[in-house]
């Protein structure tokens, strides 16, 4: 009797074995696509290659598409090429990083697509852990994971990037990226993955406005996509005087406001509900010239007394002392320290949206 349940054990562990086996094997046959738009990265492009190529996660295509270099990049991703079979050099059809992600998108041929900036790095397990996180996501779903940003010449990052970095990683560590999807783009564009056909579905790199990444963040928030999180560093973002997102004009702070005015009248605004702007600076009174603009009525509240009764633009600031009642309030404060109190204070009967 004992030789019989030791000789079905014995079954049982080899056929557990086999479909660990045959599990592993099909776990390594979905290939993931990754599309990185590169311009003049020459003296960055060694080290990004290098830590794609040495990811732990093997079965993946890199669609690399030049945006018109001008310096030797082009040569360096040939070299690349000749090398690696899994990488493809592409020419840009026009010109700017949307088409350039759009024509990568058309040669890829991945389960998986992923993204990646020709002048970062991915730590070695990227690809692994937000692959096995999608895994074990149930429905449509986003996995992200943690950012780390750093210099190439050893400095520390300024105060401004590493609160960004702390609030987007506190965000994913809490699955709440969308919670504050108003306040600044919670899903950067080197940290998610998703299932081919679902990035397809909500419209790809297909977006016709700037920021691209914020753009594409918001139609997943639209989409009701899950967010799933690792909670490993994934990408290791760099920081330099000249990086695009610091120049660009695409990049500016009025592209990322009028990107949140217009997907907050499509996605959340509520008709049936008071529109209330808090707060009379500088992005305050963007926020209320696109809604004039707009024709969408609004009650402005201000907390600094000699601003309350002034008429701007045709619209006269109220005391934000003044209770709001069932109302939808656009909080366009950037102090830290009021936003904190306007949390402590917030009224449950109200919904609360920072753009700050």
């Amino acid at each position: 009797m004992n030789y019989f349940f030791l000789a079905y054990f014995v079954v049982l562990l080899v056929l557990f074995q086999k479909i660990k086996y045959y599990s592993t094997l099909q776990y390594m046959k979905e290939r993931i696509s990754i599309i990185m738009p590169f311009k003049n990265e020459a003296c960055f492009l060694h080290e990004t290659i290098n830590s794609i190529i040495g990811q732990s996660y093997q079965n993946w295509e890199l669609i690399a598409v030049d945006d018109w270099s001008s310096d030797n990049s082009f040569e360096i991703m040939q070299s690349f090429e000749q090398q690696d079979k899994r990488i493809k050099i592409l020419k840009n059809r026009k010109a700017g990083i949307i088409e350039a992600l759009k024509t990568g998108r058309q040669k890829a041929k991945g389960i998986y697509i992923t993204r990646m900036d020709a002048d970062d790095v991915m730590s070695v397990n990227k690809l692994e852990c937000l692959h096995k996180t999608l895994l074990l996501a149930v429905g449509k779903s986003v996995a992200i994971g943690k950012v780390h940003y750093f210099k190439s010449n050893g400095e520390e990052i300024g105060d401004g990037f590493l609160k960004y970095q702390n609030w987007i990683n506190k965000l994913a560590e809490n699955r709440k990226s969308f919670s504050e999807i108003y306040k600044e783009c919670p899903i950067p564009s080197p940290s998610w993955m998703m299932k081919m056909e679902e990035f397809d579905k909500i419209g790809g790199f297909n977006s016709l406005v700037y920021p691209e990444d914020y753009d594409l963040a918001f139609r997943m928030y639209k989409a009701k996509l899950c967010v799933v999180a690792t909670n490993e560093v994934v990408h290791q973002w760099r920081d330099y005087e000249t990086r695009t997102s610091r120049t660009h004009e695409n990049y500016k702070d009025n592209r990322f406001l009028e990107l949140k005015i217009d997907y907050f009248l499509a996605l959340d605004y509520n008709k049936n509900k008071t529109l209330v702007l808090q707060g009379a600076g500088k992005k305050g009174k963007f926020i209320a010239q696109k809604l004039l603009e707009k024709k969408i009525n609004f009650t402005w509240i201000c907390g600094v007394k000699n601003k309350i009764g002034h008429n701007i633009y045709g619209v006269i600031l109220k005391d934000s002392k003044i209770e709001q009642k069932d109302s939808q309030i656009v909080v366009a404060i950037a102090n830290p320290e009021e936003q904190e109190r306007i949390r402590s204070d917030e009224n449950k009967k109200n919904e609360y949206f920072y753009f700050c």
